[in-house]
This record gives structure tokens, sequence and C-alpha cells, in this order.
């Protein structure tokens, strides 16, 4: 198979799309050539917002380091600044010639097409690639149904998605393949050293609940007598959104006098995110029901345990990880009595070997293409 891949972002040390990168050189493993189209490779990371917790400044500048058989592409990002709305017109425009002319450029080193969260790429070059006779693969794992994902389910030939609930547009075309966790980065064999009692992964956002962690360690801090307990979140804040939701979280940190128990950690590369998962005792995600949150798989790997409020995993994590609502009691007991057993949880690396692991997930896909 000769492929074509379109995403994002190329950059191992991206904190939120640095897991791709794995997903590249796996998919050269198992293909004779791999393109790669991507709107920005290794652009810089967001500054650290670090409260010194690990006495991080800033975090690396991006960069990929794939096969000899990967060629990498930009469609420009990274030399953009985009600081006006005349800039990001003709940032787009700039982005859209590129796209075609590599799609052009390269259709004889490509047979098959994989397009990642991205549908506007299906509907860009769908008809071409239709026209062309490549076979166009697509995944896509969020709750949005827009048009722009209506019509890509049309051109598509095959969608991907890890959970039934993270594809929410009916179709015959869907194939649940799991996430892609890479077992041999996402492990603790080196040894655990528990330098904080709880672990919070992913972009300080609203969604994301990060408030309710606080209101439990308030709790067990201020009520439950527990003054050395450490909570920390790692994660960037992307939009301005984001960023006042961050400002408010740091303003009730200060308010609760809690500076001491709970550190923002900021964006971290991705290729340093495992050492937070095994110096932890326990994660905890606070996502409503949706989708499987990827960091959540990530701390089943290295034998974490982590609560959660997500009814989604029901079915893979057992019953006493997984909240009934969101309450800062309940979490703050459930903090106390999981912490307090402090062993690994190998039955939930398990399960992630069985249905979640990197290598499966892109042999499946590559098969699919086939079928």
């Amino acid at each position: 198979m000769k492929l074509l891949i379109l995403t994002q972002k190329v950059d191992k040390n991206d904190d939120i799309l640095g897991f791709f990168h794995g997903w590249i050189a796996k998919f050269a493993k198992y293909c004779e050539k791999v393109t790669v189209v991507a709107l920005g490779t290794g652009l810089p990371c967001e500054i650290s917002q670090s409260d010194n917790f690990s006495k991080r400044k800033t975090i690396s500048q991006g960069n990929y380091d794939l096969p000899q058989n990967v060629k990498v592409l930009s469609l420009g990002k990274e030399s953009t600044s985009q600081k006006s709305k005349v800039h990001k017109v003709k940032s787009r425009q700039k982005y859209i010639f590129n796209f075609y002319k590599y799609i052009w450029r390269e259709r004889k080193n490509y047979d098959t097409v994989f397009v990642h969260m991205n549908p506007e790429y299906v509907v860009l070059g769908g008809l071409f690639w239709k026209i062309w006779r490549k076979e166009i693969g697509l995944w896509y794992l969020h709750k949005a149904v827009n048009l722009k994902l209506r019509m890509a389910e049309k051109l598509a030939d095959i969608i991907f998605s890890a959970t039934p609930e993270s594809f929410r547009l009916q179709t015959k075309k869907l194939k649940i393949t799991g996430h892609g966790i890479d077992l041999n980065k996402y492990n603790c064999e080196a040894g655990r050293q528990n330098k904080f009692d709880v672990l919070c992964v992913g972009r300080i956002s609203p969604i994301k609940n990060q408030k309710l962690l606080i209101e439990a360690v308030d709790i067990l801090v201020n009520q439950k007598n527990q003054e050395n307990l450490k909570a920390v979140f790692v994660g960037g804040a992307s939009s301005d959104k984001d960023r006042i939701y961050r400002e408010e979280l740091r303003k009730l940190v200060k308010n609760k006098k809690l500076e001491k128990n709970i550190f923002f950690e900021g964006a971290v590369p991705n290729t340093e995110i495992v050492r937070y998962y095994c110096g932890a005792k326990l994660s905890v995600n606070l996502c409503p029901t949706g989708g499987a949150d990827k960091v959540v798989l990530e701390a089943m790997a290295c034998e974490l345990p982590v609560i959660v409020l997500n009814k989604t995993f029901q079915n893979i994590l057992p019953r006493e990880f997984i909240l009934k609502n969101a309450d800062p009691k309940e979490l703050a007991e459930k903090i106390v009595k999981i912490s307090n057993e402090n062993k690994p949880q190998t039955e939930l690396r398990r399960e992630i070997i069985k249905r979640h692991g990197l290598n499966n997930l892109i042999k499946n896909i590559i098969n699919s293409y086939y079928a």
C-alpha cells in the first residue's frame, strides 16, 4: 500500500497531537510508502504556565523523526503569524493552494488516502480522489455532526472511529477500531515514583470540568485534614475561552488557600507525559459522558487507577472508579479510598492491550481498505 495521510500537525513534542507521530511511524512499518500532508510541522508549543512542580520554564520546540519511506509536506501554518483577519484569509488561501498542489503532484505516490480528524480535507479532495480511484478513509472522533462531516461521509469509502459514542452520524461505512495507545511508550516498567497524589491530564477547558477536582481537593485539605495532598493539572489552554477558565481556576485555588496542594503544569510535550502518569497515585478525568477520552486509556496502559465521570467507561473500568454524579464529595471519597490502596492496576493495562493497542489499530485500518 502507498498511503497519503492528511493531518493537522506532525510534531512528536506537541502536547495535543504529538501522539500521531507514533501513528505515522507505525503506518510506515506496514506500507511501502507514506506521504504526509500536514497543516503545519514543528510549531512552537505554548509557553508553560507551570507552578514549578517540575521546575520547567518552557516546553520543547516541535520536530519529527520518521522512517525513510515517509515524506512530510506542510501546508505552511508554522510560517504564518495570523495576527489579523487579512492574514487569516490569505493563509487559508495559501493552505488550499498547497493542498491541491500536493495531492496532484504526489498522486502517483499513493493509492489510498487516510484523513485524520479533518473532514474538510475529504470535502476538498474527495471528488479528485474518486476520479483518480484512490480509496478514501476518514478517522473522526467528536460528538459534533456538521455539514462538513455530512459531506465527507458521502465521499469517504470508509470511516473509522474509536467507539460507537465517538461518531454520532448514522452510516453503514463506520468501522469501530478502538483507540491507538502506544504500549511501548505508556508503561511504568522503570518504576513508579508517587510524586503526587492526583493527576488530571487534558487541556484546561470548561468541558473538562477541572473545577470539580479543585472542589474535591478543598474538601480533603480543609475539611478532612489532608494538608499534604498534591494534585497536578497537566494541559494548556488553547482558546480565549479556555484561558479565561484557567484564570478562574487559579483564582479559586488562591481563594481556597490551596496553592501548596494544587499545581498547574501547563502544556507538556507528548514525549514527556508518561512520567506524570508514572508519578501519580491515581488519575482523574471529569469529562461528561461521550466518547472514550484517550488520556483515560493512557493512564490505564500505565496501570494507573483512574476515576471518571464518563459513563462510556462503565464496561471498561471497575464500578468503583466511576462517579455517579458530578459531586465533589463523592469524588473526594473515591480519591481517598483508591489512593490508599496504592497498587498497580495490571488488569487495566490488559484491557488496553486487548482493545486499544496502537499496533492492532494500524493493522485493522490497513486491512479495512482491502476488505
